[in-house]
């Protein structure tokens, strides 16, 4: 699994000051083009596991390597990283004085040094991908929360990454926005890039992960293929969880 692994974790711990141990001992490989659905209680430790992987949060302990760099205080390694991983998150953090399209070329533009022409065609490609090219000339502002996510994801998809990050891309969306989005992200995952996506939305990790992992107080608990996973937990806490978000 190793020589495979796009993403590993050894033994990573990270604290928050010096009382708060949010991540414990973190031992995780992912495989290239694997589907990863982290779930577990709030404050599990979830979203700084995956913001880790592209350094918006620093682990103090323990080694960390993405598509063959290991994170470390070396910024250069740290764009290289950044420049293969995608990320969306809970909030849409779209420009609102700028349109979709040009939410979507800045930064293959400035950072990419991409030609405006290209940067356009390309953004283009990502809105048709998550089938919403029609709004490219509108702002954030005037689309609805489902279609702003979207966009997001389109934009995280314009510097091609060989791995997307999701932290809750659903929870901040009313119920009938959640599926155009899902819609999308099972679209993505049946392209072959890898996903790591935290989510309570346990529908779309039956349909796409190849793996759920469940953390619980800053540690992975529990790990498996979502058929052996919902059907027969095993440990106590992921049965508690499942029967409070499940209901049985």
């Amino acid at each position: 699994m190793s020589q495979a692994s796009i993403i590993k974790f050894d033994k990573v711990n990270k604290w928050y000051g010096n009382d708060f141990h949010v991540l414990r001992d973190i031992d995780l490989d992912v495989a290239k083009g694997e589907r990863i659905v982290v779930c577990g209680p709030s404050g599990s430790g979830k979203s700084t596991l995956i913001r880790c992987i592209n350094r918006l949060e620093e682990h103090q302990q323990g080694h960390l390597t993405v598509d063959g760099i290991e994170l470390t205080d070396d910024v250069k390694a740290i764009d290289k990283v950044r420049k293969n991983v995608g990320m969306v998150f809970q909030q849409f953090n779209l420009f609102p004085h700028l349109t979709v399209l040009e939410n979507l070329t800045l930064s293959p533009m400035w950072v990419g040094k991409m030609p405006k022409k290209e940067a356009e065609e390309r953004a283009m490609q990502q809105l048709e991908r998550v089938r919403i090219a029609e709004q490219a000339a509108k702002y954030p502002l005037q689309l609805s929360g489902g279609q702003q996510q979207r966009v997001a994801i389109a934009r995280a998809l314009c510097l091609t990454p060989k791995i997307m990050l999701f932290d809750e891309p659903t929870s901040a969306l009313d119920p009938e926005m959640i599926k155009e989005v899902l819609d999308v992200m099972i679209e993505l995952a049946n392209q072959g890039i890898t996903m790591i996506c935290v989510t309570h939305e346990m529908g779309f990790a039956k349909a796409v992960a190849d793996r759920v992992i469940f953390m619980d107080q800053g540690q992975i608990v529990e790990q498996n293929n979502p058929h052996e996973f919902f059907n027969n937990p095993q440990n106590e806490r992921s049965k508690d969880f499942l029967s409070k978000i499940l209901g049985h």
